[in-house]
C-alpha cells in the first residue's frame, strides 16, 4: 500500500473522486425532485438540470443550473488549489486536471456515466491556462446569446481554447506539450457525439 503514501497518487485519487461528484444530479434530486439521470439528455450537466427541472420549476431550475454550472467548475479548481498549496509539480497540475474531467465525464459514483465535461474542463482551464480561457469564455458568451444552441455553443468554445493555446504558449511552459489540453478536448469532444449527431439531424433544441 506504499503507493497511496505518494503525494502525487494521492492527489490523482483525490482529483478523480472529486471531480465525480454528481452536483447537477444531487441538486436536481434533493431541491427539484426530478432525476436528471433518466429525463432529458440524461446528463448530470448545468443545461441538463435547467432543461428538465423547468417543466415543474422555471424560476428553480435557473437557479439550479447555475448553481450546477458554478459547483462543476469549481470542484477541479479546489483540487488544484490544494495541490498547489501542497507543493506538487507542474507537470502533476496538469495531471490533476485532466483527472477532474475524468471524474466527471466518468463518475465512479454514477456508474462510470457523467456529464459532459465543459464545465469542469473550463473551470480546470480557467486556472492553468487563464488567458485562453477567457477568451474562450467570451466566444461561449456570444454563441450561447446568438445561435442559442447549447452543445455548439460549449464545442466552439473548447475548440477555441485549445486553439489559442497554441498560438499563445506554442511551447507549454515546463511541460512542453498541448497533450493535457488535447486529452481533455478530445473527452469533451467524445462525450459530445451524440450531440454532432443531433446537429445533423436538425434534433438539437435550443436553449431558451
Amino acid at each position: 500500500m506504499g503507493f497511496l503514501t505518494n503525494i502525487n497518487i494521492d492527489f490523482y485519487l483525490f482529483a478523480y473522486l472529486v471531480g465525480g461528484i454528481p452536483f447537477g444530479y444531487i441538486l436536481a434530486k434533493k431541491f427539484g425532485g426530478v432525476d436528471v439521470k433518466s429525463s432529458g439528455s440524461g446528463s448530470i450537466g448545468a443545461t441538463n438540470v435547467l432543461r428538465v427541472v423547468k417543466e415543474k420549476d422555471p424560476i428553480l431550475a435557473k437557479k439550479l443550473g447555475a448553481m450546477t454550472l458554478l459547483l462543476d467548475a469549481l470542484k477541479g479548481v479546489f483540487v488544484l488549489i490544494v495541490a498547489t498549496l501542497a507543493g506538487v509539480s507542474e507537470e502533476t497540475k496538469w495531471a490533476i486536471a485532466v483527472l477532474a474531467v475524468i471524474g466527471h465525464c466518468f463518475s465512479p459514483y454514477m456508474k462510470f456515466e457523467g456529464g459532459k465535461g465543459v464545465a469542469t474542463g473550463v473551470g480546470v482551464m480557467l486556472y492553468m491556462l487563464p488567458i485562453e480561457t477567457i477568451i474562450a469564455i467570451v466566444i461561449w458568451a456570444i454563441s450561447a446569446k446568438t445561435i442559442k444552441i447549447s452543445s455548439v455553443s460549449s464545442l466552439l468554445a473548447v475548440t477555441t481554447l485549445v486553439a489559442t493555446s497554441f498560438i499563445i504558449h506554442f511551447d507549454m511552459p515546463t511541460i512542453h506539450t498541448h497533450a493535457p489540453i488535447l486529452i481533455i478536448y478530445f473527452i469533451i469532444i467524445y462525450k459530445h457525439v451524440p450531440n454532432i449527431l443531433g446537429l445533423f439531424q436538425g434534433k438539437e433544441k435550443k436553449v431558451v
